[in-house]
């Protein structure tokens, strides 16, 4: 830190900068008037110890001047005088802190100058990381797609941060549903606040009111403790709901309440809390379709929509296959202390000829298993291990025609269910029929 030490009596200054000098990380230099002080202030002190008797200007003004243009600079002011009343109108101008001149004054200063120190260490660490956390969220290092599908999802992703609108996610499951909710808060005017993740399907339906608004001790047998819910967890934040359409009956009414008034009520309690959460929801089902069902309200399904961001599977991203491919794939060298590795021909055609069921988190798995069991020398076909063995591996391989598609299809799912007809034909919504025809002539 550089320090300035403002100080009329040369003694008493050269004193108080032989003992901060101690520090060797610190500049100090004396200055002996408020004048000098201002003049030399472009050198960016960050630190000032300041007399508040100085003969040229009025301590109070000086203090109120230096804070009016530096807010943030800590200025500790030191004095002959005990007043009480002095101290508390100049703590109250912002002074970081008060000093009486005595025989402990260089003690308690040194220990004011270390904790200026590390609060400007915290603050500096705290700068660089959200820097970098800023840096990792952006839009196209966290979400890799070249396709004209991704370059539309990457305009509406900047149209949802740019709002504090409720943002609808939806897409198939393995299509990056929470990597797009952390890329809209960490690049909104919300960002230096939490960003707080639930998934609804993986709650007890029990437990979801308890987890969203919270309770209070005995609110219910089990409650040892009060307990904030994650609408609170994430206040001024944003607040990522998935699944959302298996949101129990139950509490959707209540849902749609919190979002109307921006308020919670906590298990077992009477206090209604005040909140300012953003809301992303997301989910792998029709919702439109669970409200025809009668399984979702349409008022809450009207209230959630609000700015629809609808993921396109991978296999409707052919150019996104082989850079997503070759990224994960450097990922992976890249934890495994390997070198990058080139992706052959023949891969490349593999993974282009694939459906990818399992979207973008079936992929990275498959290339990071690729990267463990190759040769080192390069990536090959050889080294592709898909987890969905069978005709519908191979459904999208060639153009067949609608009938011949059925005929793969049906055929698949009589291996799956061990030439079960009845749970087939149920499964797909085709009457039983239908299958023992196809077989009957030899289509299956």
């Amino acid at each position: 830190m550089k320090i300035f030490i403002v100080e009329d009596d040369v003694w008493y200054g050269e004193m108080l900068k032989h003992h901060l000098s101690h520090n060797t990380d610190h500049t100090v230099e004396l200055i002996d008037s408020g004048r000098e002080l201002l003049s030399r202030m472009k050198e960016g002190p960050s630190l000032i110890t300041l007399d508040f008797g100085l003969p040229d200007t009025d301590g109070t003004e000086l203090l109120q001047k230096l804070k009016k243009q530096y807010p943030n600079l800590p200025v500790i002011v030191i004095s002959g005088q005990e007043d009480v009343n002095t101290a508390i109108s100049l703590l109250k101008a912002g002074a970081y802190d008060y000093l009486v001149k005595d025989e402990e004054t260089q003690e308690r200063l040194w220990h004011l100058v270390n904790r200026i120190d590390e609060e400007k260490g915290m603050r500096e660490e705290l700068t660089s990381l959200r820097k970098a956390v800023g840096t990792k969220y952006q839009f196209d290092k966290l979400i890799k797609g070249n396709s004209p599908a991704m370059q539309r999802i990457f305009d509406r992703l900047k149209k949802a941060a740019s709002s504090n609108i409720t943002v609808s996610v939806t897409g198939e499951t393995g299509t990056g549903k929470e990597l797009v909710a952390k890329a809209i808060h960490f690049n909104s005017s919300r960002q230096k606040f939490p960003f707080v993740a639930i998934n609804m399907s993986a709650i007890p339906s029990e437990l979801v009111e308890s987890e969203l608004f919270g309770h209070e001790k005995g609110a219910f047998t089990g409650a040892a403790n009060k307990r904030k819910g994650k609408f609170e967890e994430a206040n001024k934040g944003t607040l990522f709901l998935d699944e959302i359409g298996d949101l129990p009956a139950s509490l959707q009414a209540k849902l749609l309440r919190v979002l109307q008034e921006r308020e919670i009520t906590p298990l077992g309690s009477n206090k209604v809390v005040k909140i300012d959460t953003r809301v992303i929801v997301a989910t792998h089902k029709d919702l439109a379709e669970e409200v025809r069902a009668g399984n979702f309200r349409q008022d809450l399904y009207y209230r959630l929509l609000g700015l629809p961001i609808q993921l396109p599977p991978l296999r409707d991203r052919d150019q996104d296959i082989l850079l997503l491919a070759k990224f994960f794939a450097d990922n992976a060298c890249k934890e495994n202390g390997i070198d990058p590795l080139e992706l052959s021909a023949g891969l490349k055609s593999k993974l282009m000829d694939y459906p990818f069921p399992g979207n973008i988190r079936e992929l990275k798995a498959v290339m990071e298993l690729a990267v463990v069991l190759c040769d080192g020398k390069g990536i090959s076909e050889n080294d592709l291990n898909f987890a969905s063995p069978g005709p519908l591996t191979e459904l999208f391989q060639g153009d067949l025609t609608l009938k011949e598609y059925n005929r793969k299809i049906i055929a698949y799912f009589l291996d799956k269910y061990d030439n079960d007809v009845q749970k087939v034909a149920k499964k797909l919504d085709i009457g039983k029929s239908t299958i023992y025809n196809m077989k009957k002539a030899g289509e299956l």
